[in-house]
């Protein structure tokens, strides 16, 4: 027994010894390539075994032939751990470039592209979750062009309906002036119905400005969806006389929702306004609410002839107006940015699909 505590002893010290070089050694080429480090761990092994072998070796008096034997048989056993070691260290090394290359390359705006080799576990999950990165990366890269094309449209758009309005106004301003007019009213009547256009326009800019700065405060109430969309039916209605389109809102169920009030209704004053003028004369726009599992669902449905497939996710981007073919003559692009800004700022959707004959715009609220 004393004798095999002696033999684990001495090859306990020659291990610790190899042990704590290679700590050392470990330490010195931490940043080295991965090749050395396994070339350093492959020895340590190898030298641990050697040299606690040889300590019992010595501790026994072996004689030399024994010795030799010994130490040779260790020492080819050494050889073929750091071969195999090193050609590890090419082969994982190899495949790290692989990926450091492949990653560079979507770093610098391309796509990535793995990697064909085989490649380790730890690598190949390191491949996944880069690959991952990069279709997050062309999604953010795809909605920033899609955001900076709309900002283009919006400022090309806004200049555009701005300056029609001020050259009318300083035209018939003139004519005041100038005491060329000759009907006075008329023309006062004309500037009053231009400055409050412009007045809708630039609160609609204001309102999208808050929005999109976080600072659009919400004053929630607890109301009936059937009293928010009777008061926006009322308000729509002049407007739908006025363009010979029939207002629909006989599907209303009495569901309580938590929303400001006054931003509810001027979502739903946006879809229908936007809806009446998309609709041509004796059509007809349904509003519809009910309950559903994620919520309570208000819908506006109108008969605008429905929306190309390739526009409907920019719909309600700011600045989209569609095509010049139904582009009405006023507004800017901003109401269905305001309607969606306003919605998910409670916390809710909105949608727009197509429909036999036009388009349906969904808000999805959260129940009270």
């Amino acid at each position: 027994m004393t004798d095999t505590l002696l033999i684990a002893l001495f090859a306990f010290l020659g291990a610790a010894a190899a042990g704590l070089l290679g700590a050392f050694a470990l330490r010195l080429t931490r940043h080295r390539p991965l090749a050395v480090s396994l070339s350093i761990v492959a020895a340590v092994a190898v030298t641990a075994m050697l040299a606690g072998t040889l300590a019992v070796a010595w501790a026994m008096f072996l004689s030399p032939h024994d010795l030799t034997v010994v130490t040779t048989v260790v020492a080819m056993a050494a050889v073929v751990s750091l071969v195999t070691a090193m050609l590890l260290g090419r082969w994982v090394a190899a495949r790290s470039r692989e990926l450091t290359l492949a990653a560079r390359s979507f770093g610098d705006g391309g796509t990535f592209a793995p990697p064909e080799a085989p490649a380790t576990a730890e690598l190949a999950a390191l491949t996944r979750e880069l690959a991952a990165t990069s279709a997050k990366l062309d999604s953010s890269r795809a909605r920033e062009r899609a955001l900076e094309t709309s900002r283009r449209e919006l400022v090309a758009w806004i200049s555009h309906d701005l300056r029609t309005p001020l050259a009318g106004l300083r035209a018939m301003s003139e004519a005041l002036e100038d005491g060329v007019a000759a009907d006075s009213p008329r023309y006062l009547r004309q500037i009053r119905t231009e400055v409050e256009r412009m007045n809708d326009m630039v609160g609609d800019l204001f309102e999208l400005s808050r929005i999109h700065a976080g600072s659009l405060a919400l004053t929630p109430t607890r109301v009936s969806v059937y009293d928010l969309v009777g008061d926006a039916l009322a308000g729509a209605d002049p407007l739908a006389r006025e363009h010979g389109v029939r207002l629909v809102g006989g599907r209303i169920e009495e569901v309580p929702v938590e929303v400001d009030g006054k931003e509810m209704s001027r979502v739903l004053g946006n879809l229908l306004i936007n809806a009446i003028r998309r609709t041509p004369a004796d059509g007809t726009v349904a509003v519809a609410a009910h309950r559903a599992p994620e919520g309570v669902v208000l819908s506006v449905t109108d008969g605008c002839g429905g929306i190309p497939e390739e526009d409907l996710p920019r719909v309600f981007d700011t600045g989209w107006r569609g095509s010049h073919a139904r582009t009405p003559p006023a507004g800017a692009g901003l109401g269905l940015a305001i309607v969606r800004g306003i919605v998910e700022a409670h916390a809710g959707r909105a949608e727009v699909r197509n429909v036999t004959g036009g388009c349906c715009f969904e808000v999805t609220l959260p129940t009270a």
